[in-house]
């Protein structure tokens, strides 16, 4: 039985469309350079900061987001950022009694940001906050402690299978990979998210798997 449900936040819940965009104006390129960029990394497999590396290799990401929101251009996230199922998917959730948590690899202010937009969940934390990204199994010994549910009672829902769920089915917890977004459709149908439990295209279909 499936009593706590946990979703990952870029392109799972959120487009990342408008960060790009804004990374990409930034750093003086056009957004489809770094948009192609960050599909060519994400097909070798690696971490999709290595997109801005390439473009300035001694980049201190860190410092170039202050310089960013102290531009007036930092990051942003409101409703028209959210994927068109996510309220009704939640709110279905939440209508059945299950615990819903949002954790990612994101930033401070982006968990801010999402607990502004008054999403019908029970916790929102990102790594950011914690210190810790995925896929550290600690990471998700975390999430473990806002659900308060047992791992085999816990689904970890997200669209890269390196970060989302393989090390969240290495942590004991169940995993759907969602096709949606370039790991999403990437790795869809593959090895590597083949290991997770469920194959899913929409939040919808999360309430038929918490029903089961």
């Amino acid at each position: 039985m499936i009593r706590a449900v946990v979703l990952d936040i870029g392109e799972t819940l959120i487009r990342d469309d408008r960060g790009w965009a804004t990374w990409a104006d930034w750093l003086g390129v056009p957004r489809h350079t770094l948009s192609g960029l960050v599909g060519a990394v994400v097909a070798q497999g690696r971490d999709n900061a290595e997109a801005l590396r390439l473009i300035r290799p001694d980049i201190d990401i860190a410092a170039e987001r202050v310089a960013m929101e102290d531009a007036g251009v930092g990051e942003r996230l409101d409703e028209t950022d959210l994927y068109p199922d996510v309220r009704p998917a939640l709110a279905a959730l939440h209508a059945m009694g299950t615990r819903i948590v949002i954790a990612g690899n994101q930033t401070a202010r982006a968990a801010e940001m999402l607990r502004d937009l008054k999403l019908p969940v029970d916790e929102i934390a990102t790594s950011g906050e914690w210190g810790i990204a995925k896929p550290d199994p600690r990471f998700f010994a975390r999430v473990l402690g806002l659900t308060g549910t047992a791992a085999n009672e816990t689904v970890y829902v997200g669209d890269h299978p390196a970060n989302d769920t393989q090390p969240a089915k290495a942590a004991g917890l169940r995993a759907a990979h969602l096709r949606r977004g370039p790991w999403g459709y990437l790795w869809a149908g593959t090895t590597e998210a083949s290991a997770a439990d469920w194959q899913i295209d929409s939040l919808h279909d999360l309430a038929q798997l918490v029903g089961r």
